[in-house]
């Protein structure tokens, strides 16, 4: 009788809500992501924005990009090494920083390293929009996966099970903006952005937005997804390492040498600084050759003519040894203790302030057997502390391309999401 009537009154609601979107909104809205032409098998680094549709643990939001835990905390300035870390939970509406590799698929810069096993009353709109928060639009996931036409309807139900490659954007544009050091970051505009806002969240200008994106004039819609560069610290390492091309992005960390190695950038500098992590249990040796000073590590002397320095210099991590190098020399006085990004506790709480944008935050969950938390849910509140992270700067830089790529307009995405969620009860 109770089941009865829920599912009675679940009807009339979502018969209710589509009545509604019927008559007041169109269809056929159009969202634009930038776009990088590519060739070859080249790869960057690169961050995705991602803005949490439920309470989900950092394992969980790791599994779902195939991230590792500790990179993605490391990508936000989060406490990487604290205990527990990966099973901390994060609140609903946060803004993080998804590492992620940006390779040349089919001709275009894209993430394509993300799988998603499908769950009962799953649709392709809901796993765009819910689940991956508009990074991905329902086409984008039917055309990468050649969808029958059948399966071209973003609300119908998906094939339990069905295994579906997520396609997500990114750019790397020669990891540079105006011939420096740049990590770029897709971001989905959201409700009440501008793109002045967003530009002075990030402490660039819109000329460098517009410039970055090829767009004609200072306006973005929601759903839209634009390339952002941050300033970043770059490394040198050989090609020879499996860490080549290590780029951090300014106020971050990243983690590297199988999880051996943590390399920060900033706050006084853009020099990559590279010590220990001691996060794995079986590290290489750290220490330089001919000497015992050890990675990260450094000695002044004082003397008449100033103050002799050496130090022990991270080189890259080159068939699973940690390369090292011993460099030194006068300087006019002894340098104090490096200075290095503040880490945090994970936050428990978000502000919904609508004009502002958060700065500098393995296989798939349902391959794994794991269970993801459905959207619009929550969970248990941890202790943390606030999320805030150094502004980044940066100056003019390439111009990219834009992509319109057909997606349903937010209200009926909402709808979607909806309508799948009252399935995923029902089925309980």
């Amino acid at each position: 009788m109770a089941r009865g009537f829920v599912m009675a009154t679940a009807a009339m609601l979502v018969l209710l809500a589509a009545l509604v979107l019927s008559v007041a909104l169109p269809r056929g809205a159009e969202a634009k992501t930038t776009i990088e032409p590519c060739s070859g098998s080249d790869s960057c680094q690169a961050l995705l924005g991602y803005t949490l549709y439920a309470d989900m643990k950092v394992s969980e939001v790791a599994a779902l990009f195939a991230a590792d835990p500790a990179a993605l905390l490391a990508a936000n300035a989060l406490d990487f090494g604290a205990p527990g870390a990966a099973h901390r939970i994060l609140p609903m509406g946060l803004f993080l920083r998804v590492p992620t590799r940006c390779s040349c698929a089919g001709g275009v810069r894209k993430s394509v390293g993300v799988r998603y096993a499908a769950r009962p009353g799953d649709t392709l709109a809901a796993v765009a929009d819910g689940f991956f928060a508009g990074l991905a639009s329902a086409d984008q996931i039917r055309d990468e996966n050649g969808l029958v036409a059948s399966a071209a309807d973003p609300d119908a139900p998906l094939d339990p099970g069905q295994k579906l490659v997520v396609p997500l954007p990114c750019v790397c544009f020669n990891a540079s903006d105006n011939n420096l050091p740049a990590v770029y970051l897709s971001y989905v505009v959201q409700v009440g952005d501008t793109v002045p806002a967003i530009a002075a969240s990030y402490e660039t200008t819109v000329t460098d937005v517009m410039n970055v994106n090829a767009m004609g004039s200072p306006v973005a819609a929601p759903g839209d997804i634009l390339a952002i560069p941050l300033p970043a610290c770059a490394s040198a390492f050989p090609k020879s390492a499996s860490d080549h091309g290590l780029i951090v992005a300014n106020g971050t960390y990243a983690l590297t040498a199988g999880n051996c190695m943590q390399c920060s950038c900033g706050p006084a500098s853009l020099d990559l600084y590279c010590t220990p992590a001691s996060l794995s249990g079986s590290c290489p040796s750290m220490q330089c050759p001919n000497s015992n000073v050890m990675l990260g590590n450094m000695s002044t002397h004082p003397t008449s003519g100033g103050c002799n320095v050496s130090s022990c210099n991270y080189e890259g991590f080159v068939n699973g040894t940690i390369t090292a190098s011993l460099s030194g020399g006068l300087q006019p006085r002894c340098p104090g203790p490096h200075q290095v990004p503040a880490l945090t506790d994970p936050p428990t709480t978000v502000s919904h302030d609508s004009t502002y944008l958060p700065p500098l935050s393995a296989p798939g969950p349902a391959e794994a057997g794991g269970v993801m938390p459905e959207p619009g849910s929550t969970g248990s509140p941890v202790q943390g502390g606030p999320f805030t992270l150094p502004k980044v700067s940066t100056a003019n830089g390439p111009a990219g391309s834009v992509s319109e790529a057909p997606s349903m307009d937010k209200p009926r995405q909402i709808l979607s999401l909806f309508i799948s969620c009252l399935v995923f009860y029902l089925q309980m």
